[in-house]
């Protein structure tokens, strides 16, 4: 019998307009006002959470409730402090190296709604200025700042441009997909769940599940209590999608589905894990097995926070994680034939 599948083009689609709206940790109204127009126009009217999460179901059959969870926060920075040469500094906003971004493009994201643009760099770029000064330099937040694409050269001019501290400031994610099929970005992590979350709730609706299915969006993951409230509370089974970590020593790969079995936070639900790999040998989906010991989850937020349902964590394999990220259409798809398999099979 054949199984129904995510439609790439519009999964796709999708995930490019949420990787081209900016949504750091605190800042993500742009990208849930973006998967509620998406979602109303395949007929469902989500709920947002007090916290700002995004909430929405789709009926079953059966007794069993499975919610999937997922994050649509992303790295990002805020500024810090407006230095004298009318560069500003930042502030941290997700787990990553300073070497990762710079020389990346961002947005300035003001009080008064206007954006300005910039460059991060650090204090020593030029190595005709600098030579072997560059090289050496160990980069971390007090050597980075960011370099304005105004005429600005002091801090009252900065500040005349409506640029203040705790302005929010975005990565430029770069999206594109090539040929091949290779999708690369920034913050694929974790908005290629997102966007495989939409695509899971359009075929839901051609293809009803026989588990009632709910699908719920965290906007502080990246910060580490994402899920720590708003999961539904008839929820059976919470299955927390993210990006799988693909490197040297992991069994992850850009083109399969990941269970991760253990990350930092310890083992996930063993039975359900097992109903996991079940699913995948029904639906023929290729499962990739691994533990990441430098990484936690929204299914790990929910846990501490006392959630009495078990827990697992999938996803689409990801190099280069928390940098300039890179999946394969592969592993979206087999994400999405997992889930499908998994909320249309019986116990």
């Amino acid at each position: 019998m054949s199984r129904p599948t995510i439609d790439l083009p519009y999964t796709l689609d999708v995930l490019v307009r949420l990787l081209d709206t900016p949504s750091p940790t605190g800042f993500t109204e742009g990208a849930v006002r973006e998967i509620e127009e998406e979602l109303r126009a395949l007929g469902i009217t989500p709920a947002r959470t007090r916290k700002g999460a995004l909430t929405w179901e789709v009926a079953g059959s059966d007794q069993r409730h499975v919610t999937f969870s997922g994050h649509v926060d992303t790295l990002g920075a805020m500024v810090k402090h407006i230095k004298r040469t009318g560069r500003v500094t930042l502030s941290a906003l997700g787990g990553y190296d300073w070497a990762t971004v710079e020389g990346e493009d961002v947005r300035v994201h003001t009080q008064s709604g206007r954006v300005v643009t910039g460059t991060v760099v650090n204090i020593r770029q030029s190595t005709h200025v600098h030579g072997a000064a560059l090289r050496t330099l160990q980069r971390e937040q007090s050597v980075m700042e960011v370099r304005l694409d105004e005429p600005t050269w002091s801090a009252d001019e900065t500040r005349a441009l409506g640029i203040a501290v705790g302005d929010f400031v975005s990565f430029d994610a770069r999206p594109r997909v090539t040929p091949a099929g290779y999708v690369k970005a920034r913050h694929l992590d974790n908005k290629a769940a997102v966007a495989v979350f939409l695509g899971v709730t359009r075929a839901l609706r051609e293809h009803p599940p026989t588990a009632t299915t709910a699908f719920h969006v965290t906007t502080y993951e990246e910060v580490g209590h994402g899920a720590a409230t708003g999961i539904p509370p008839h929820t059976d089974e919470l299955i927390a999608v993210d990006m799988a970590a693909v490197g040297e020593n992991q069994q992850s790969s850009e083109h399969h589905v990941t269970l991760c079995v253990a990350d930092s936070g310890g083992p996930y639900d063993h039975a359900l894990g097992n109903r996991l790999r079940a699913s995948a040998r029904r639906a023929g989906v290729a499962l990739c097995v691994d533990i990441y010991p430098y990484y936690a989850s929204d299914g790990t937020a929910a846990w501490r926070a006392g959630g009495d349902y078990p827990v697992a964590l999938i996803g689409p394999g990801v190099d280069a994680s928390h940098a300039y990220e890179r999946t394969h259409t592969d592993a979206l798809v087999a994400t999405g034939a997992l889930m499908l398999a998994h909320v249309r099979d019986e116990d």
